[in-house]
């Protein structure tokens, strides 16, 4: 990761600015890696273990007569924390681009760590009825303030640190680490779901991913308090070139890159969240697999997803943003209803159709972040990427599950959940087109 940069001249931004050569970093700090991919890790471990434990909240939090519309309620309540998370990137996006990366991004973990440890002590409905439900509500629209910070951040400084023609491969570490906490939440249900009975898991093992939130999170607060502000976000604070209102900024001077970064987070969001969240359930409840196996299908997805993340990175900067980009956007729109004709079928197929779906997102994932980061100015870096990929994550993110569900549902049709997939795909792929391509581009200041 101690990567020499091979920039020597002035190169020319996507908006036809330039920055000095001796501006762009020629190495980066293989601490700052790790403790980028380390956050995000620990909160994306946080945020995702409600998903996995749906089935079982389902019952826990809300009233057991229905279990189809108790299932329907606990991805409704999941959903909930995806509305305020355009609300938390504004929040955070401005506080980073006005006082730093590196306070922001410690902020975020304290927030998701506390709101995750709080619903692994909440009383059940069976206690105290629908006033537990509430507390469930408000501690999931908490994580997803603290969630709307997070990955913009991390992408913003990872891009900010690294040199030009190694952003891709180091920007896709935060990406890992996002992944890399998803693979530990489910694997940390997939050991409780195999070492405890039904009744235990019911009882008080689902409260345990929960309480892990606490330590996690202390360790991902102290390597971040470890980190110093990227030279470049120091450069325009020392000239006094902060923006006072960055969402305002956004807005009024790059409504097409903040429209781009929209239509490419759709499918990222909608793969992520239906490869990992909703297929897991949809195995369960739809082809009769035990929790247990679902949940190690997830486990192998993720591990594939989080090895594949950097190679895509790297091919970003081999290849460039935009043929990545388009081919997992291609991907889903062509292969999300056959693979979804396998998630049904015997034998193996199932799992690998997961992995399929994940390979995909993983593409997506592994480049978007350094897209988004390159068409905004430092100035308004982090409130351009948070902003753009959580109105994304509101609209298609946290309601692709309830989405899922309720399709089938509705029409009776197990694979309803790929024309789903299919229609956010197009979207992005539109967005790939009107990108320009910037590999190798000095980052605008």
């Amino acid at each position: 990761m101690d990567v020499p940069s091979t920039a020597d001249t002035a190169e020319p931004t996507p908006d036809g600015t330039s920055t000095p050569a001796d501006v762009a970093p020629t190495r980066t700090d293989p601490r700052i890696v790790i403790a980028s991919a380390i956050g995000s890790l620990v909160e994306y471990y946080d945020f995702s273990a409600y998903g996995y434990l749906a089935t079982i909240t389902a019952t826990v939090f809300f009233s057991g007569d229905d279990p189809t519309s108790a299932l329907l309620a606990t991805l409704a309540t999941f959903a909930a924390a995806f509305v305020l998370r355009p609300a938390g990137g504004m929040i955070f996006g401005h506080f980073g681009d006005r006082i730093g990366r590196k306070k922001v991004l410690a902020a975020t973990v304290i927030m998701m760590a506390v709101a995750s440890f709080a619903i692994g002590v909440l009383p059940t409905y069976a206690a105290i009825g629908t006033g537990a439900t509430a507390m469930l509500v408000l501690a999931r629209c908490a994580q997803g303030i603290a969630a709307g910070g997070e990955m913009a951040g991390a992408g913003s400084y990872l891009v900010e640190a690294a040199p030009d023609h190694r952003r891709g491969l180091l920007t896709s570490f935060a990406l890992l680490g996002s992944h890399a906490g998803a693979l530990l939440a489910s694997l940390t249900v997939a050991l409780l779901t195999h070492t405890l009975t039904t009744g235990q898991m019911h009882s008080w093992g689902w409260r345990v991913p929960f309480l892990l939130a606490l330590p996690l999170g202390l360790v991902g607060i102290y390597i971040r308090t470890k980190l110093e502000d990227t030279d470049q976000f120091n450069r325009i604070a020392d000239r006094g070139e902060v923006a006072e209102a960055p969402i305002r900024e956004v807005v009024q001077r790059y409504p097409l890159p903040l429209l781009t970064a929209i239509g490419l987070s759709t499918a990222t969001f909608s793969g992520y969240y239906i490869s990992f969240v909703y297929i897991p359930i949809h195995l369960q409840k739809t082809i009769g697999l035990s929790a247990d196996n679902a949940f190690w299908s997830t486990v192998a997805t993720l591990l594939v997803a989080c090895a594949v993340i950097p190679l895509f990175g790297l091919l970003a900067d081999t290849v460039g943003r935009k043929p990545v980009l388009a081919a997992g956007a291609i991907g889903y729109l062509t292969l999300s209803y056959p693979l979804f004709m396998l998630l049904d079928a015997g034998g193996v197929l199932p799992y690998v159709a997961q992995i399929l779906l994940g390979v995909m997102e993983a593409a997506l994932a592994a480049v978007a972040f350094t897209a988004f980061a390159e068409m905004f100015s430092a100035r308004v870096r982090y409130s351009g990427t948070a902003l753009g990929y959580n109105l994304a994550g509101m609209a298609v993110g946290g309601t692709a599950p309830y989405i899922a569900l309720w399709l089938i549902d509705r029409t009776g049709n197990p694979l309803s959940p790929a024309f789903f997939l299919m229609a956010t795909a197009a979207l992005t792929l539109a967005a790939v087109f009107s990108l320009q391509e910037t590999r190798g581009c000095a980052l605008p200041a």
